[in-house]
């Protein structure tokens, strides 16, 4: 809105030019996050509180759980309502509203924290355990990527190729499979972010440093000078998403100064679910698919323990790990919960770097 209202004074009000940079708007739009989520904070917690929307920490299905768990009762949740409205906010405010790769972005964002809120709703406050159905929530994930896939698909500046990290001549074309495949990366990348937001801070410290190299990467991306000079695809205008990385960033620090152990709030599907969509799209958007499997290579462990625990148990009656998600295995194992989260953290920072290395090596 500021981007679209104040950048066409420039000529008259010089000052304004400052607004064609994305470097400066999305520096802007990380501050408007960061301190939204902490002027808003205490009021969201203390309405979720009133309004009785807190967590349980019971497992019927593992009592040791339970008990390490068990101070965690009563603690409010759905607390990614923060990230949502104030990420909504600095996109409005600081991000070019005329380009059509941020509507998309927004569009996922918005319509996963959607189906996130209902899931969260019906669970928390209708007070039913299984929340929104798999086949409605699947629905509403799979109605979402197949909207993304086919944009994409007759987008003229976003190929059907998948770029392959480390060979900068080798690529995939899945022509029209990559509607599925759009599918697939947005319901992964949202559903794996939820699965690994089952510890105080884990989930938005992990999204911190996801968000910081997809702002990297897009901003590379949409500059026609660098992506040629790294062998990388050229997208044009792709560099806006700059802008809305940094606001997801800022909003997962902010939320974090709630989040940290021991937690005064919890993220909820509203907001796990919309950040790990809006990634899986920013990730679609600037052709960097695979290396999302890198940069969230927290979010792939979890989601892959959880696969691999169904499918053993489901075949063999036997579980690999002594508790789904992964985080989960390691506490009944008899690390300390910060511990676990602050070695993910380390860990998440290691595959950043490792992803970004990669823009080099090939």
């Amino acid at each position: 809105m500021l981007y679209n209202v104040l950048y066409q004074l420039k000529d008259s009000i010089p000052v304004f030019n400052i607004f064609r940079y994305i470097t400066f708007r999305a520096v802007m739009a990380a501050f408007t996050t960061f301190f939204l989520t902490l002027l808003l904070g205490n009021i969201i917690i203390r309405f979720l509180k009133k309004l009785n929307i807190e967590a349980s920490a019971q497992r019927d299905h593992c009592a040791h759980l339970h008990a390490v768990q068990k101070y965690k009762e009563g603690t409010p949740t759905m607390g990614g309502i923060l990230i949502v409205v104030s990420v909504l906010i600095a996109a409005l405010l600081w991000a070019n509203l005329m380009n059509r790769y941020v509507m998309l972005v927004l569009f996922v964002f918005l319509g996963l924290a959607l189906v996130g809120f209902l899931d969260d709703y019906i669970k928390l406050i209708r007070k039913n355990a299984r929340g929104l159905s798999m086949r409605a929530k699947f629905a509403g994930q799979l109605l979402v990527g197949l909207t993304v896939g086919a944009v994409l698909y007759i987008d003229p500046f976003v190929a059907t190729n998948l770029h392959i990290p480390f060979f900068k001549d080798i690529f995939i074309d899945l022509g029209i499979f990559y509607v599925l495949f759009s599918v697939l990366v947005i319901c992964g990348s949202s559903n794996a972010v939820n699965f690994t937001d089952g510890l105080d801070g884990l989930a938005a410290g992990c999204m911190i440093l996801t968000a910081l190299t997809f702002g990297i990467l897009s901003y590379i991306t949409g500059n026609v000078q660098f992506s040629d000079y790294l062998f990388i695809p050229f997208v044009p205008y792709a560099g806006e998403l700059t802008v809305f990385c940094a606001a997801i960033m800022g909003a997962c620090m902010g939320f974090l100064w709630f989040n940290c152990f021991p937690a005064s709030v919890f993220m909820g599907d509203v907001g796990s679910l919309a950040i790990g969509g809006a990634i899986g799209a920013i990730a679609l958007l600037i052709k960097k698919e695979i290396l999302l499997m890198i940069v969230g290579g927290i979010f792939v462990m979890e989601a892959l323990s959880v696969i691999i625990q169904i499918i053993s148990f489901k075949t063999t009656k036997k579980r690999v790990f002594k508790m789904a998600p992964l985080h989960h295995h390691f506490q009944l194992l008899g690390l300390s919960e910060s511990k676990i989260i602050i070695r993910f953290w380390i860990i998440g920072a290691i595959f950043s770097l490792f992803a970004l290395l990669t823009l080099k090596i090939q």
